[in-house]
């Protein structure tokens, strides 16, 4: 649902919560089930967890086996999905990308079914206890393909463990970024729902920005997708198990809330990337 005003083009945006296994098949039949309850709900775009395609944990050789092109099988039945609902999408795949290692990308499908952006995530979660490095390869800081525009707002992505890392937002914001969507496996753990509760509501309100983050439910993810408003507000989420959770997003709330904070327009401080991609 796109509501036109004369300041404003309001999107209704949802986060479709599942937990992703080695079933292709299965995943591709949550995501269809939960897009079509979105846009029957007037969902203009749906943003899925990361790892959406397929997903186990631990990684094991089978990961490289179930990645695959952007051209590839799943990515073409959920544009499919797209062109017969007419809705926006945002999953999480595994990607070939031509080397021992994969992938971690998201994709961005039009209500056509044309992929409008791709995002490599570049913050791997080497961390409590788990090192993704070993089976996934680093996005390249240098490839701005994050970012596509719905109407009048420009939406882009980032993933999961990028959540801890304040400037992969900021880059997305100073691009234009209206919207940040986080496609995410929160592993479960000590404290690990608190940190999700606490960096993602920092993301939107340091960047004056909507934040959308859909998470696995268990046993992946922790659930709790969510999304706030540009002042850090809870506008929707959900707990632990599947579902669907759905919000408006309003560029007259952006402008209200950088005209009581122009944070973004104070800062005195700008984000160089490293040399190094790691």
């Amino acid at each position: 649902m796109t509501v036109e005003t004369k300041s404003s083009s309001i999107v209704r945006v949802a986060v479709g919560q599942f937990a992703p296994d080695q079933q292709p098949d299965r995943n591709h039949g949550e995501i269809s089930r939960l897009a079509r309850a979105a846009r029957d709900r007037g969902a203009e775009l749906i943003v899925f967890p990361e790892y959406s395609a397929w997903f186990e944990t631990p990684f094991s050789p089978a990961t490289h086996e179930n990645a695959e092109s952007l051209e590839g099988p799943f990515v073409q039945r959920v544009a499919a999905t797209a062109r017969e609902i007419g809705i926006w999408i945002v999953f999480g795949l595994l990607e070939t990308v031509g080397t021992d290692h994969v992938s971690n990308t998201l994709v961005a499908l039009d209500p056509s079914g044309r992929i409008q952006a791709r995002y490599r995530k570049r913050h791997l979660y080497d961390a409590f206890g788990t090192r993704e490095s070993d089976w996934i390869a680093p996005g390249d800081t240098a490839v701005p393909d994050e970012l596509f525009r719905i109407g009048g707002l420009t939406f882009g992505m980032q993933t999961c463990y990028d959540l801890r890392f304040p400037e992969s937002s900021r880059v997305l914001v100073d691009a234009g970024a209206d919207v940040i969507l986080v496609p995410s496996q929160w592993v479960p753990g000590s404290n690990k729902d608190h940190h999700w509760a606490t960096l993602s509501a920092a993301r939107a309100i340091e960047n004056t920005a909507y934040l959308v983050a859909a998470d696995q439910s268990a046993p992946g993810g922790i659930g709790a997708s969510v999304i706030y408003d540009p002042a850090g507000l809870v506008l929707a989420s959900l707990g632990a198990e599947t579902g669907l959770a759905l919000a408006d997003v309003d560029p007259a709330r952006i402008e209200s809330v950088r005209e009581t904070n122009p944070a973004l327009s104070l800062r005195r401080y700008r984000v160089i990337p490293r040399a190094t991609s790691r």
